[in-house]
């Protein structure tokens, strides 16, 4: 393949698709859609009463999936780590010139996707009013390019943060995303899928612009997942702790979900077995959100010493406390009639 620097012609590649079906529609590169219409007959929807999903600037937002865009994406040997080896590749730019720029080389070959785009909170994400999306522009807002207000004027860029008083709140995203997800499903494989996460400020509208794109047929599951615990005190009404990942198909029909079989849970059995089955054994607090395996510590009783340690160091150092015992006894800190009292945080038998 030769390079010339710039991305996928999807137009062109649609146009050519299309001449394979109905060749006598096409002259000089041009769809003749008086033509296509009549060969399609009855097919034709004419009717201006229908269902259709629409905002502010989408027919901008199409045209921006189909510019081609110039560049070239540049190898970093210096900043890499088992280059000749590693299976992995990392791109930073800004994620609609690098859609446009995989196009040509991975259209049609990626088998699953996952994007975690903004949840449009009114802060989380900054939308460029001229739809333009550039280097420049992206070095300034990752903080690695300062530009004057006189400058960014000059060459058309406004920024802007979404907020919910924002007439346009709703339709900056989608023109935000329609791009994005209509180059993303170019990559697909035709078994592929793709998983997005979430939250309320945006769900339904995701699900709407999803369907569009990838058709509602192709719908997998929407996995709700709990991202929080405890309440929030500024919540107005309910407090919500769930957030959500959706999935979609390129082609349903050859999406093959594989049942992996999962190690057995419970493993062990005692003298209850015939009445509380097989059960398994860890740690008590391992089923919190912020359980971190790195936090456990092994605890072990020598002589009635409790010692507490893992397997760089030692809380307490064993000769120091075997010489001063000889000699002293060892009790809580603080006065002698003001002992502090401790409790277990669950009950012996518990433990």
């Amino acid at each position: 393949m030769k390079l010339d620097g710039k991305s996928k012609d999807i137009v062109s590649d649609n146009i050519s698709k299309l001449k394979e079906i109905f060749p006598e529609v096409i002259t000089e590169d041009k769809v003749d859609f008086k033509k296509l219409e009549l060969i399609l007959g009855e097919d034709i929807d004419v009717s201006s009463e229908k269902y259709s999903f629409t905002w502010p600037g989408k027919t901008q937002a199409i045209k921006e999936s189909q510019k081609q865009f110039t560049g070239t994406l540049r190898p970093c040997r210096e900043e890499s780590k088992n280059w000749d080896t590693t299976q992995n590749l990392y791109i930073e730019g800004d994620n609609l010139e690098v859609l446009k720029l995989l196009q040509k080389s991975y259209y049609n070959k990626i088998k699953c996707i996952y994007i975690d785009p903004p949840y449009n909170t009114g802060k989380d994400f900054i939308y460029k009013d001229n739809f333009k999306d550039n280097l420049e522009n992206y070095l300034e807002l990752t903080g690695q390019l300062v530009t004057g207000e006189r400058e960014r004027e000059s060459i058309g860029i406004k920024l802007s943060t979404n907020r919910e008083t924002n007439g346009r709140y709703h339709s900056n995203w989608l023109n935000m995303m329609y791009p994005r997800l209509k180059l993303a499903r170019n990559l697909l494989s035709n078994e592929g899928l793709i998983f997005i996460s979430i939250d309320d400020n945006e769900y339904s509208t995701l699900l709407k612009i999803c369907d569009e794109i990838f058709g509602e047929d192709n719908f997998i599951s929407n996995f709700i997942w709990r991202s929080k615990t405890g309440g929030a005190g500024d919540a107005t009404n309910i407090t919500v702790d769930t957030e959500y990942i959706v999935a979609y198909a390129k082609n349903i029909n050859l999406v093959s979900i594989n049942k992996q079989k999962v190690e057995r849970q419970f493993k062990f059995k005692d003298k209850h077995y015939a009445t509380r089955g097989l059960f398994n054994i860890r740690n008590l607090d391992e089923s919190g959100i912020r359980y971190s395996e790195s936090l456990d510590f092994k605890i072990r009783r020598v002589n009635d010493w409790i010692y507490i340690d893992n397997e760089s160091f030692k809380i307490y150092d064993e000769s120091f406390l075997n010489e001063i015992s000889e000699n002293f006894s060892i009790v809580p800190g603080g006065k002698a009639n003001h002992l502090k009292k401790y409790t277990w945080r669950w009950s012996k038998s518990k433990i």
